[in-house]
């Protein structure tokens, strides 16, 4: 699961950080696929910060009967922070939303079902924030999740916090799929 992840002085045999959901309780994975992000492939300049930083298509399904909304998150597991970096956090989907379309996160939020709620990233804004790994860090994972959840609406705000609201998903997970890409910034 872990593989070396180069390390600046000092012991070079560290492996990378352990996935955003590793540690999360165990629920079962649906399909979720993208036609701009390549699962196990490299980012496109257009979800980098410097590039278009436009949030990509997802799509889902074969999720659990017991869904009720879902959310969509992009997390960094190997951003120099010791915690990661959240790139987007999106909730309070309602249960009849099976796709975002490209851009949904950015800009206008054209194809955003109302009702969504975008909470803060890392970078402090309400939208999708791109990658933008340090000069030479090497390769970033950017894991992006759709969780269906056991309820219609979280009842957290948008100022609340993304690590809080990471926690909170994992409670309420009925299930999720993720696609993950790197990116690196040599």
């Amino acid at each position: 699961m872990n593989e070396p992840f180069p390390r600046r002085g000092g012991n070079t045999h560290v492996t990378r950080p352990p996935l955003p959901h590793d540690f999360q309780r165990p629920v079962p994975a649906f399909t979720v696929t993208s036609t701009d992000v390549p699962d196990g492939g490299t980012l496109a300049e257009s979800q980098v910060l410097a590039g278009g930083n436009v949030s990509p298509q997802l799509s889902w399904s074969d999720f659990p009967a017991e869904t009720r909304s879902f959310a969509v998150t992009c997390f960094d597991p190997d951003a120099p922070t010791g915690s990661g970096w959240w790139h987007w956090v999106l909730f309070d989907l309602p249960v009849d939303t099976t796709e975002l379309p490209t851009g949904a996160g950015s800009g206008d939020f054209e194809g955003l079902p109302a009702g969504a709620v975008h909470a803060r990233n890392d970078y402090g804004t309400k939208n999708f924030g791109g990658a933008a790994p340090p000069p030479g860090h090497g390769p970033h994972r950017y894991v992006f999740t759709v969780h269906a959840l056991s309820v219609e609406k979280l009842g957290l705000d948008a100022d609340t916090s993304p690590a809080a609201i990471g926690g909170t998903l994992g409670f309420l997970a009925v299930g999720r799929g993720t696609v993950m890409a790197e990116y690196e910034n040599e």
